[in-house]
């Protein structure tokens, strides 16, 4: 297939030189590109070359028979926000991702949208390994993601990074599990040398959200035949605000209460403290074609975001149990119920502050209101700490001797560990009365992961343009899923719940101590991959993998990819394949309590584990694999110093996960819960549970245009990428209900596009970019009453660095720089919750962002 006349001299070094250790599970520390002064000040074109999507020697992206985008170390740099999820989303078009406010656990880790299917559909690798899932499930996923359980890619810090690979197609043969949109690797820094330190300062032009950050890399000799590259990055970010008052809160403060805060909800993004993650890499030359390599990750954080607001005259089981007719109170003398010794409600309809004060004010002694602890009522704070680790460890080489001679290996070794411990911040146990506690430990989630793979590759003479190659090998997988109860206070069983007063931290109850425990699951897999150049025009391959699960049985799956080179500019490329993705431990396992907003009324909504006998009696059965069929095929054009590909893909997956419609509780199925000790459901209005539901058939078109040419003195290089996409629920049930098919069709902007220009002198460098984003339905608060067709936008950031010498440059740019406002909601709206945006906005709801940076390499 590859024309030696025109391919590259340095891919062509690389394949030759290095593949005789290279195989799909390196640690890459091939083809490294050393951060300089001198590369930072000019872009070279050096070819780009991805391991990701191949076990045969690296190739060109241009080369591949699959669509690839390298994300480089520097590009990922030119950002404002250094979230990992933010810098990819605005240079590949194809991925999303929301804000999520007021989203529970969805807002301490954000999920991610690869071609329009959920987080949990796009395999994350590093260093070619396979990363754990957070342990983090999204019940409030923004319609796409809900029920959905994906790596944590927040705490990978881009001062870390060679470059990022992204591979847009279906993989699951070849990797296995979850790679049914595609796969994310990103590979670390390998350098033996040099570094870098940054420190950068940024703020929204709303005057919140600063960021303070500081992050370091550096590269040193591990003996003379190995390195270790260390990377750290520590962070400090504010909340933002994008919220109104309330209606019902300015209600009370007409009436005369000074206790209520404005705004009192807040609709944003949340507060992040001490942010540390620390990154390291280091390989071995073991001699005789021999490499050890080890890498692996510390990351910590403290996340604090915000909640529902609770009414001091009607939030029910706290302040009022008939909708604010009358304050509810409870006599402390009695566990029983209400109305012991004078303890009767007081009517408040009509009453101002003032007057309602002066009723609560001449109770008993032995008489308790919440309306006396929180006269101005309570908005929690929902937060938590998320701690991130994870060990690789493996060899690689070629056997010398014996029956293996030629055979190139790798053994590896992968553990990984993700911990949500659940902090509730602001808000009672009712049931506990004048002595609940305001702030809670509800429990965690773990996930730890644990795999052992054996890959091989051998080279094989078959007479044809190159040698055949042949991979194939064997991994052993094991998943738990871990919940640990909340302090006793976050789910206790207070005395005055017989007098209407619910038990459970409110918002977000404890787990309980009969829900905690393990579950494990294991699955070992085999797999054989053959790549053929069969001529100079013609790459074929095909991928066979084999699944064992000790769950829900076996599954097989095979991918078949070619590309046949029409001229020395011209290729055309095609692939088929199937996939799954298998419930995760925690989807199959998982419980919750989370509070919603039903048109303005908030809700208790209870998630159960399909296998719970009340989810069962709802419809609920066993979750089974998701299954996919993905066909593709484009165009490659590399002439000219242009280069331009042309992608369509169509993937249908059948039995996708998701969470059902939530299902009325009646207060007979309450009972029935207490009565099997289930604990802080007296306030529950109905449940969900993950189901396999529905069927979705997703198609589109990624274009992906790069031109290099000299231009006003320096080197300017343009870069442009669209994406069109289009996802359609082929079957579904009631279970699924017709909003949230809306949401998965329709809440993504079927059009998206960026184009970047880079340009280049001796001394500085600035770059423009703009974002496009196509028509999408705006939805606030989860609420089929709240939604509509949101218009596009436009958004542009920009970046301007002087290179003050060869070893210190300082940047200023801005993101959203000319301040492009999301949709906004109607006043009504604004009035009801104190949003002032729809939260499905694909560019965010915060407005523009400027930074400051200084970078020191050495």
């Amino acid at each position: 297939m590859k024309n030696h006349n025109n391919y590259h001299p340095l891919a062509r070094a690389i394949k030759y030189a290095l593949a005789a250790s290279l195989t799909f599970g390196l640690s890459a520390n091939v083809v490294a590109q050393e951060d300089t002064p001198d590369t930072a000040k000019k872009e070279q074109a050096v070819e780009k070359i991805a391991v990701v999507g191949t076990r045969s020697a690296p190739r060109s992206i241009g080369d591949s028979p699959v669509p690839i985008d390298i994300i480089g170390g520097d590009e990922l740099n030119k950002n404002g926000n250094s979230d990992m999820l933010n810098l990819i989303s605005t240079t590949v078009p194809s991925l999303n991702v929301h804000s999520q406010p007021i989203s529970d656990a969805a807002t301490l880790i954000r999920p991610i949208n690869l071609r329009g299917l959920s987080s949990d559909s796009t395999l994350v690798l590093l260093n070619g390994k396979r990363r754990h899932r957070a342990s983090v499930i999204s019940f409030l996923g923004g319609g796409v993601n809900d029920g959905a359980q994906g790596p944590d890619l927040s705490v990978i810090p881009g001062i870390a990074l060679k470059q990022v690979e992204v591979l847009r197609d279906g993989a699951a043969a070849q990797y296995g599990s979850d790679a049914i949109a595609g796969v994310i690797n990103f590979v670390l820094k390998d350098a033996a040398e040099g570094g870098s330190i940054e420190v950068k300062r940024g703020e929204y032009y709303a005057g919140d959200g600063t960021s303070t950050e500081v992050a370091a890399n550096i590269g040193m000799p591990l003996t003379k035949d190995g390195f270790v590259n260390l990377s750290m990055q520590y962070k400090n970010v504010d909340a933002t605000s994008r919220s109104v008052q309330r209606g019902d809160a300015q209600g009370l403060v007409d009436d005369g209460n000074t206790f209520i805060r404005n705004p009192a909800q807040i609709w944003g993004s949340p507060e992040i403290n001490d942010d540390i993650t620390i990154f390291a890499n280091a390989g071995l030359d073991l001699g005789n074609g021999g490499e050890a390599y080890m890498f692996g990750n510390y990351s910590e954080r403290d996340v604090r975001g915000g909640f529902y607001y609770r009414n001091p005259t009607n939030r029910p089981q706290v302040f009022s149990n008939d909708g604010g007719e009358t304050l509810l109170v409870v006599d402390l003398t009695d566990v029983g119920n209400g109305g012991v010794g004078g303890c009767n409600n007081i009517p408040i309809s009509g009453l101002n502050y003032q007057q309602m004060n002066a009723a609560v004010t001449a109770l008993p002694d032995n008489c308790f209101t919440f309306f006396s602890m929180f006269p101005g009522g309570f908005t929690p704070n929902f937060g938590g700490n998320i701690t991130d680790t994870s060990l690789a460890i493996g060899t690689k080489g070629e056997f010398k001797n014996g029956f293996m001679d030629g055979i190139l290996y790798d053994f590896s070794g992968v553990v990984g560990r993700s911990e949500s411990t659940f902090q509730l911040f602001n808000s009672v146990n009712a049931s506990l009365g004048p002595d609940t506690p305001t702030d809670f430990e509800a429990g965690r989630y773990i996930q730890l992961e644990k795999t052992f793979s054996a890959d091989f590759v051998k080279y094989i003479p078959a007479g044809l343009y190159e040698d055949l190659t042949v991979a194939f090998g064997t991994q052993w997988t094991e998943e738990s899923f871990e919940i640990v109860a909340g302090e006793q206070a976050s789910w206790e069983v207070g005395p005055y719940v017989g007098q209407g007063l619910s038990n459970g931290s409110n918002g977000f109850p404890g787990f309980q101590p009969q829900t905690a425990g393990i579950s494990t699951r294991r699955n070992y897999a085999a797999y054989v991959d053959v790549e053929a150049e069969f001529t100079e025009q013609f790459l074929g391959a095909i991928a066979l993998r084999f699944e064992d699960y000790d769950s829900f049985g076996t599954t097989t799956n095979y991918k078949l990819t070619g590309q046949y080179r029409i001229t020395d500019d011209w290729a055309i490329r095609a692939s088929t394949s199937t996939g799954f993705r298998a419930p995760t431990v925690g989807q199959a396992n998982v419980s919750n309590v989370r509070t919603e907003a039903d048109q303005g009324v908030l809700v208790d909504i209870g998630v159960l584990p399909p296998t719970n006998p009340v989810a069962k009696l709802k419809g609920a059965t066993e979750l089974q694999p998701e299954e996919s069929t993905s066909y593709a095929i484009g165009l490659v054009y590399t002439g000219n110093d242009f280069f331009v590909t042309a992608d369509f893909y169509r993937i249908d997956v059948d039995d996708r996960i998701s969470q059902s419609s939530p299902f009325e509780v009646t207060p007979a199925e309450i009972a029935a819960l207490k009565a099997a000790g289930v604990r802080g459901i007296d306030s529950l209005t109905s449940i969900t549970y993950l189901t396999n539901d529905f069927d979705t058939r997703t198609q589109g078109i990624d274009l992906v245009a790069n031109y290099s040419m000299d231009l006003y003195g320096g080197r300017s290089s343009f870069a442009f990428a669209y994406n069109w996409n289009d996802t359609e629920v082929t079957r579904f049930t009631n279970i699924t209900g017709e909003f949230r098919v809306s949401r998965l069709e329709d809440d993504l902007p079927n059009h998206r596009a960026t184009f970047t220009w880079t340009q280049s002198w001796d001394d500085w460098s600035a770059f423009l970019r703009y974002n496009y984003y196509g028509s999408y339905q705006g939805v606030h608060a989860d609420d089929p009453s709240r939604t509509v067709d949101a218009q596009w936008k436009l958004t542009l950031d920009a970046e301007v660095s002087y290179y003050v010498n060869d070893n210190f440059i300082v940047s200023a740019g801005a993101q959203n720089l000319l301040d492009t406002n999301a949709e906004e909601l109607p006043d009504a709206w604004k009035a009801e919750l104190g949003g002032k945006y729809y939260e499905t906005s694909p560019m965010g709801i915060n407005g523009g962002y400027w930074y400051l940076k200084g970078t020191y390499k050495f």
